[in-house]
Formats: structure tokens, sequence, C-alpha cells
């Protein structure tokens, strides 16, 4: 987790800052090679290749392709790395706080620097697996920013009295965001009021799970929630591209009227939605709808095999989703981040430096091939993977015929 850059001597009368960084050589996606100044966790400038001086550290990017870091507004913490845990998830504190911590490295090592995580709360556990939640958000402070999103099982009626009470303690506790699941409550208006009301009292945002293949009951959840509050995020609406085509555009232009933000799910699988498929990112968007991506459960019941890697997401968008590069990338940077309330992020001068830098020289490529990257957050490098491909140059080896096998080399 720590810069492998090179450390040079400060000129003669020049004090080293350890907060400045130089990235040299970097890629955008407008074609341009840049040099990248930061500092004090923002991007002081960007200049043509060697025009920057800087009296800190220096990262050779090149070969890589500069972007806004992802971010990453729909995980789940709690249940996180548990698919292969023997019998049911274990949600003691110490578990809980061990596979949201790991989780979240791996998704910062992917390139997210932000994470909103859902966390259940009521039942048996209570409000053991958010106050373990919280307890990974602070050992991961400096490296990722991760946001608890209390979300309670019932709200109405005579036991959804006690959850009522539990939600507003969790907010206490330090649950920034309020949310829920209304379609798993007898009463899904009430649910919905009830989550408004609490996030109207402390000043909160709102992020509610639904599987959308209700379109009547969809419309009026969005118009309570974007009605009464903005910052409203709903998803991962995956049922709408189920529905017939003009069913699900006169749900859209609702969602869009309502000025809620649909945050899909492109790798499948969340633990408060029964409902398996992916919102129609197209048709959404096109109706104006505000759509971001998140990854989903992570290697849980849900989905097993979660990756958790917003380029991921991004490349499902483009793929399957029929959205170009660029949107689909917008979808888990920029429109993630406003979706969970946080500045935009540009590579220019006065931004904050919350940065992803990729091998590859296109975004088209990166969102194919991306495994070497470099994730910069507050002004710092936080992570980096790198990936080594070789070929052998040995038929045998490779048990292939001679004259059958690719001429690869190292």
């Amino acid at each position: 987790m720590s810069s492998d850059s090179q450390q040079p001597q400060p000129p003669e009368g020049a004090t080293a800052d350890a907060t400045a960084l130089l990235l040299c050589g970097a890629r955008l996606t407008d074609g341009r090679t840049v040099d990248v100044r930061i500092g004090g966790g923002r991007i002081e400038a960007v200049g043509t290749t060697g025009s920057l001086p800087t009296h800190g550290a220096r990262v050779d990017l090149a070969g890589y392709l500069l972007l806004p870091a992802a971010a990453e507004p729909h995980g789940h913490a709690d249940t996180a790395l548990s698919a292969d845990s023997p019998g049911p998830v274990s949600y003691a504190t110490e578990d809980v706080q061990r596979r949201a911590t790991e989780a979240a490295l791996l998704q910062l090592g992917h390139g997210a620097t932000a994470l909103r995580a859902h966390v259940r709360i009521g039942d048996v556990q209570g409000l053991g697996p958010l106050e373990a939640v919280l307890q990974a958000r602070r050992s991961l402070r400096g490296l990722a920013d991760l946001t608890a999103v209390a979300v309670p099982r019932l709200l109405t009626g005579v036991a959804g009295a006690d959850g009522l009470a539990m939600l507003r303690d969790a907010v206490k506790m330090g649950a920034a965001v309020v949310g829920g699941c209304p379609d798993l409550d007898p009463d899904p208006a009430g649910y919905a009021e009830a989550v408004l009301e609490v996030a109207a009292e402390h000043g909160c945002p709102v992020d509610l799970h639904t599987d959308g293949d209700d379109p009547a009951r969809l419309a009026r959840l969005a118009a309570m929630a974007g009605g009464l509050r903005p910052g409203v995020a709903i998803g991962p609406c995956g049922a709408l591209g189920r529905l017939p085509e003009d069913v699900a555009g006169r749900a859209a232009d609702q969602l869009a009227a309502a000025g809620v933000t649909v945050v899909c799910l492109p790798q499948g699988g969340c633990g408060g939605t029964a409902v398996r498929g992916v919102a129609p990112v197209r048709l959404l968007r096109a109706a104006g709808v505000r759509v971001a991506a998140g990854s989903g459960a992570l290697r849980d019941v849900a989905n097993p095999v979660g990756r958790g890697d917003p380029l991921e997401s991004a490349y499902l968008l483009a793929s399957q989703g029929g959205l170009r590069p660029t949107e689909a990338y917008a979808a888990v940077s920029g429109a993630a981040r406003e979706a969970m309330g946080l500045p935009a992020v540009r590579v220019e001068a006065g931004f904050p430096a919350e940065l992803l830098a990729v091998r590859g020289e296109r975004l088209s490529g990166v969102l194919s091939l991306a495994y070497s990257r470099i994730v910069v957050h507050r002004g710092r490098v936080v992570a980096r993977t790198s990936a080594v491909r070789e070929y052998c140059d040995s038929a045998a080896a490779l048990e292939l015929p001679r004259q059958g096998r690719p001429d690869a080399r190292p």
C-alpha cells in the first residue's frame, strides 16, 4: 500500500514538501500527455511533460491512462467475503470488521477511493454489524473514505417500532445515510415515510433498495423520496429491464421527474433484492434520469464471485448496456460520486486529487483489459497493482505443435 516512486533530492536552497507529488507523463482521455502536480490533497497544475517543477515525490505514469478515481455507491460491507465461510454468516463484531476492511482494501486496489456500505441493523444482530463497519471506517482513514448506510428490516406496525428506534440510534452512532428496502415491509409507503422522517430529523441523505418490478409502486416511492428530499438514491431497479419498453419508459419518466438517482448493479447480486437483472440504463438516461453504477455483492451469498471492481461494472455497461466507454466510466466515477454527495473530480487544477492511473492508452482498452493500476487518494499514492504477462518461447513447454504455435515472445 505504498508508492515505489523515487524520492529525488530537492534543488539547492529548496525544501522538500512531504505532501507534494508529481505524476509524470500521464495520458489523458483527450489524447494529451501531461504532468500533474499535486499538493495539499488537490491538483495544483496540469502541464506539458517536463514543464512542472516539484520538490516532492515523482511517479512515472508513462504508458498509463489517468482518470478521475472511481467510487462505490452500493456495497454490502457486513456480508462481503462471506460466501466461502462454512455455516451461517458470522455477524460477530471482529468478523464483520475484518471482512469489511478487507473488502474496502480490495475495492480500493481496483480504484474506488470512496465507498458507500449498506449495513443491516435490527433482528438478532442489533447494531453490532454497524459498529464493526464504523470501526473499519476508522481503520481505513487516509486510505479510503467509507460511509455507512443504516438498513433496517421493518419500520411499520408493532414490529417496526423497534426498527425505527434503532434507525435513529444508528444515525447517532455514525451512520451517515439512512436507507432500507421498502419492498420487504408490509407497508412499503409507510416504510419510506419513516426513512424520510428520520433523514429529515438528522439531515441525512437517503438510499433505498427496490427491485422496480412494480412500476406504480416505484413511481410512488420516487415521488415521495425525490419530492421531499434532495440527495436520494434508489436502486438497483433491476426488474425494470424485464418490463415492456413502453411501461419501463413511463417509469423512467417518473423517476426523472422525481429527480432521484438510480444506482444500477451491472455485476448483479444484491442482498436487499430478490430479482436478478440490470436496470435499462440507456432508456433511463434517455428519459433524463441520473444513473450511477455500483458493484453490489462482493463474494457473499447473493453473488459468490462478485469482484467489487468498478472497471468491470463500466465494462458491462459498455458491452451489454450499450453505453459509450466514456459514459460507462462516468457512471462509476463522476455519477457515482455525485450520488454519494461527493465533490466532482476532473484532471484539472483545483480539483481533489482522487485519481486512478490504469495501464493502457484509451478508455475502451482500459475497460476491456485493465490489470495494472495506481490509485491516488487525497493526493497520496495509496495502492498499486502490477500485472506481468509472459509467454514461453518453447513449443514443447506449451505442449503445442511447432507449426500451430503463435509466435509470441516475452
